[in-house]
This record gives C-alpha cells, structure tokens and sequence, in this order.
C-alpha cells in the first residue's frame, strides 16, 4: 500500500468524520430539545481533533485488513470497531438527562459513521 493512497484514504474518512459529527450534533439537540427550541449547532475544536485522529487510526486499521485478508467481511470489522467506539454512549443512557430517544439516536448515528467510513475505505483501499 502506497502512502498516497493512505493520505488520500485518511482524508476522505476524515472529511466523512466532521460531516457525521455536525449531523450527529444537530440531531442530538433536535431530538434533545423541545420543538419551539432555538438552538445552535457548535463542535468544539478538540472534537474536531479527535475525529481526524480517529480517521487516521481507522484508515491504518483498514489498511491492516485490505492488506492481509482481503476485501471479504469489511462490513463485520466496522461494525464491531464502531459497536467498541460506541459502548460507552450506550451506557450513559440511564446516566444522562437527555430523552432516550436523542441519545439512542446519537448511538447509531455513530456506528452508522463507522459501516460508511468501512464503505469508503473499502472503496479506497481494495
């Protein structure tokens, strides 16, 4: 696997990562929040630094995947590397004063943003 096609695949991943966590945002506080709610759709910048290093790890993962067993099953390695990233959102659901609803919501939202991340780096990387 050549560099290039790791920084290609890392930016695209990356690029997938910060429109999922506006769109996980904006559905967590419409879902949060009462309908007549104004409200404000913002990410922190630490947040945004975490899903570009998250995207750099995921894409050195998948390039292990693609490079040794092949193409075959992509779909199981991200969906249980997302259902791992996302345990912890699962449990904060009795912990957290949110409606269930936004936050089982947010849950698969984010292990939906790893299967599509799979996808494109499938579709990069194979």
């Amino acid at each position: 696997m050549t560099l290039g096609r790791l920084v290609i695949a890392s930016i695209v991943v990356a690029a997938w990562f910060e429109i999922a966590t506006f769109a996980t945002h904006y559905l967590f506080y419409r879902l949060a929040l009462p309908d007549d709610a104004e409200f404000l759709v913002g990410v922190s910048s630490r947040l945004l630094v975490e899903r570009l290093v998250e995207a750099l790890l995921l894409t050195l993962i998948a390039s292990l995947w693609f490079d040794s067993l092949g193409s075959g099953g992509w779909w199981l390695l991200f969906l249980l590397v997302g259902a791992l990233a996302t345990v912890p959102k699962w449990f904060a659901i009795g912990q957290n004063p949110a409606p269930k609803r936004a936050l089982v919501a947010a849950a698969c939202a984010h292990l939906a943003r790893y299967v599509i991340a799979g996808a494109l780096l499938a579709w990069r990387l194979s």
